[in-house]
């Protein structure tokens, strides 16, 4: 089964543990240069749909029960279960440690434009929410790209990397942000780019 993700609006959290978002994006490419054509979804008669931590079968923490076609994707509406990994998770979407949205699919057509696969026709089997969501990992590459270039990170650049790359919540993110605000770009005693890049890498793992 392959996997492709999205940016999860966490907004769409309520009270009553119903989550509403974007599980398919159509038309842009993915980090691994799949591109979802509009109407290529298939529910495949079911009425219900799984919803897993991580594409993990054995952690499911809620079911997706509302699918609707619009022309930017395929947007779900969702209940929280009342487990006690169910009321983490919810949690962890409040908090934005998960930030994602993911489909577990199995591609039945597709066709290739140059080095994009474009998804005709798949099947949809569950949908996870995950903590770093394939289409918004262009923030992890434009952390890269700036260490390599010999230049340091801003605090936002740097805040953002840590929510998205090490899952961490907005607020321990801006946390650590800011205590390393003396080693990011515009501190006149900033240390040498050596010591950020070893930084991150413990960050890292």
């Amino acid at each position: 089964m392959e996997e492709l993700d999205i940016v999860l609006d966490a907004k769409a959290l309520d009270d009553d543990g119903n989550i509403e978002g974007l599980a398919v994006g159509y038309g842009d490419a993915d980090h691994g240069n799949d591109i979802v054509v509009p109407g290529s979804v298939q529910l495949e008669g079911r009425k219900s749909i799984p919803m897993l931590l991580h594409h993990d079968r054995k952690r499911p923490v809620g079911v997706w029960t509302e699918f609707k076609d619009q022309p930017d994707g395929l947007r779900v509406k969702g209940q929280f279960s009342q487990t006690a990994l169910a009321r983490d998770a919810r949690e962890d979407v409040k908090l934005g440690a998960i930030t994602g949205l993911s489909m577990g699919f199995i591609t039945k057509k597709h066709r290739f434009e140059g080095k994009s696969r474009h998804l005709l026709e798949v099947g949809l089997h569950e949908i996870s929410l995950v903590t770093v969501p394939m289409h918004n990992r262009t923030r992890i590459l434009s952390i890269k790209d700036i260490l390599g270039g010999g230049e340091l990170p801003t605090v936002r650049q740097f805040e953002e990397f840590l929510r998205d790359a090490g899952g961490f919540s907005k607020s321990v993110a801006a946390a650590i942000a800011t205590k390393a605000t003396p080693h990011l770009r515009g501190e006149p005693e900033a240390k040498a780019i050596n010591e950020l890049e070893q930084y991150l890498r413990a960050l890292r793992g």
